[in-house]
């Protein structure tokens, strides 16, 4: 399913989502509206068994990728995410000194790694002290693999972001004004849960529960997965409130899987702020691709749609 409404037009405004899913290479373009909603002018998925490089050349050719401004987004298991103190030294020396400090705490050895930075901006009425960075550590073989495999493909490729980021773009679209919002979302790979404020990232947690898990089996397996999760959340708005004593979170979304409702139901009982299933025609235009903003096919283009929101220039 795959759907391109340009003509014989060369760079698009915007950015192309590019994501491997299991079913082959996810994208998706939106192209930025000035009064309304985002509008998705492509969105769909591409045979690339094992990041095939002639299957993505292919495709390459068929969208006229090289119009567009490209992102890709990493594997969770292809990169750490830490939270740590802000080193107190000038911006240029920031991610010399992030390396110093980051370089126990990896699973790899740190000249592995390619670092980048995220801010986690302390009260802006509260009085100056030290506060929090998330330090990004990808492995540099996975950079590298990704961008050979775009090379390869001839894929323009200018940026390669993080899950959370993506998710993040879609969060801060959502956010009541001074007012705090989680965003829950469920992949084969598990489920990631982000807090926005102001549209920053100030919390992100992975879970081990994919929406396969939420799918499938007894009525008493899907419970003991909706205590995982309840507790998992309850934990993590706890250490909002502790860390963050500023940030009120109005409202918990939940993006779209099958049985999205039964766990809003179950949630709603269990936490103290409001639970709303997400539904992505909220966020987006779909006129030009009316069955992407089906419900049924959210799930399978959230952080790739998520990841086309891009609108800050960090790069790993």
């Amino acid at each position: 399913m795959l759907e391109n409404i340009f003509g014989n037009q060369k760079k698009q405004p915007g950015w192309m989502a590019l994501s491997f899913i299991p079913e082959g290479l996810c994208m998706a373009h939106v192209q930025p509206s000035a009064d309304g909603k985002p509008i998705v002018t492509v969105c769909g998925v591409a045979a690339a068994e094992g990041m095939n490089p002639q299957q993505l050349e292919k495709t390459a050719k068929e969208m006229h990728l090289a119009r567009y401004h490209c992102v890709t987004l990493l594997h969770p298991h292809e990169y750490q995410t830490l939270v740590v103190e802000a080193p107190n030294v000038p911006p240029l020396e920031l991610k010399t000194a992030m390396r110093w400090r980051i370089k126990d705490l990896l699973d790899f050895h740190i000249d592995d790694a390619t670092i980048d930075v995220l801010d986690i901006p302390p009260d802006k009425s509260g009085s100056a002290r030290a506060h929090s960075m998330y330090a990004v550590a990808a492995r540099n073989s996975a950079i590298e693999r990704r961008v050979n495999t775009f090379d390869g493909a001839k894929i323009p490729l200018e940026v390669i972001d993080i899950p959370e980021m993506a998710q993040r773009n879609i969060s801060a679209r959502l956010e009541e004004a001074r007012r705090g919002l989680a965003l829950i979302s469920f992949s084969e790979e598990g489920g990631l849960l982000t807090v926005t404020y102001q549209g920053e990232l100030y919390l992100a947690r992975h879970l081990d529960v994919g929406w396969q898990q939420l799918a499938a089996g007894d009525h008493a397996a899907k419970q003991a997965y909706f205590d995982r999760i309840a507790l998992e959340l309850q934990r993590s708005l706890d250490n909002i409130e502790r860390q963050f004593p500023f940030i009120s979170i109005s409202r918990l979304f939940i993006a779209y899987i099958p049985d999205a409702e039964s766990l809003r139901a179950y949630l709603v009982n269990n936490l103290s702020v409001a639970v709303s299933v997400l539904d992505l025609n909220e966020v987006f235009d779909f006129s030009h691709v009316p069955a992407v903003g089906a419900l049924n096919n959210q799930a399978r283009f959230f952080l790739t749609l998520g990841a086309s929101l891009r609108h800050e220039e960090r790069t790993l």
